[in-house]
């Protein structure tokens, strides 16, 4: 990935990917150069041999303060795609910047602090877990602006948060902080140093089967999405790609001689 002034990012030697937003004099908010970034290293890390996780964070003040109005106040060129128009696979480019990590094979762990408005909001809502500072401010900040959320939000929303809660906290846009979120289930876990938990999380799912981890994440989003039988097939034609074959044994015998895996990168 090319280094830019928008998303720095790096591979540790254990496999773990850190992309930061580096847009921090601005809050990290999303102006048309952003969205091309992260979606760029939401595309490079699926490119990655030997990942194993990836944490996400931001830069200075916030995690990200969402949408940079101030860059999309000009009418849109006639060149623009129509929101409506699925340009990245199953999504829109607005919708890719949140999506990307959830497409992203290996468990994804967003470091949230400071701030993390709508956009912000729905690009953390695409990772796996979210470590949350108990004072962040957050919002689902969309009505503000006379707007809806479309950032992906309602698809990554589902499972997390309870349906009469979302709709008032859309509703209204009202902000809450990282302590509500926790009770609401849009946090994961709160923490003083989110980035310093997440990388743990990280270090943690690294030391695991990579194939057992990858089959785990795709029968994750399975059971969000599918019926009872289309989960149980899953399951089943998961773990019959996984059982038995090399790293698997080497989980179950490094766990028997009590020492570190040797697993083989994908």
């Amino acid at each position: 990935m090319q280094p830019n002034d928008r998303v720095s990012f790096e591979l540790a030697d254990n496999g773990v990917a850190h992309v930061r937003l580096t847009r921090g004099d601005k809050m990290n908010a999303l102006d048309p150069a952003m969205f091309d970034a992260i979606i760029a290293a939401g595309e490079h890390v699926r490119t990655l041999s030997g990942l194993r996780a990836v944490v996400l964070s931001g830069e200075g003040r916030a995690f990200c303060a969402g949408l940079d109005m101030a860059s999309f106040t000009a009418a849109p060129s006639g060149e623009a795609a129509p929101l409506t128009e699925r340009t990245h696979g199953n999504a829109n480019k607005f919708q890719e910047v949140a999506m990307t990590w959830r497409k992203c094979p290996v468990p994804v762990i967003a470091a949230v602090h400071g701030v993390c408005f709508g956009g912000g909001l729905q690009i953390a809502s695409g990772a796996d877990i979210r470590v949350v500072h108990p004072q962040t401010r957050m919002a689902i900040m969309e009505m503000k602006w006379g707007l809806v959320p479309d950032m992906g939000g309602y698809a990554l929303w589902r499972g997390l948060i309870r349906d009469d809660v979302l709709r008032e906290l859309t509703y209204t846009n009202r902000e809450f902080t990282g302590e509500q979120a926790l009770e609401y289930g849009l946090a994961t876990f709160l923490e003083e140093e989110p980035l310093a938990r997440a990388q743990a999380i990280a270090e943690t799912i690294a030391s695991r089967n990579p194939e057992a981890i990858r089959a785990a994440k795709r029968l994750m989003d399975t059971m969000l999405e599918g019926n009872t039988d289309a989960i149980l097939l899953a399951e089943s034609e998961e773990q019959a790609q996984v059982i038995r074959r090399p790293n698997q044994v080497e989980a179950v015998m490094a766990g028997m001689q009590k020492r570190a895996p040797k697993f083989t990168d994908l």
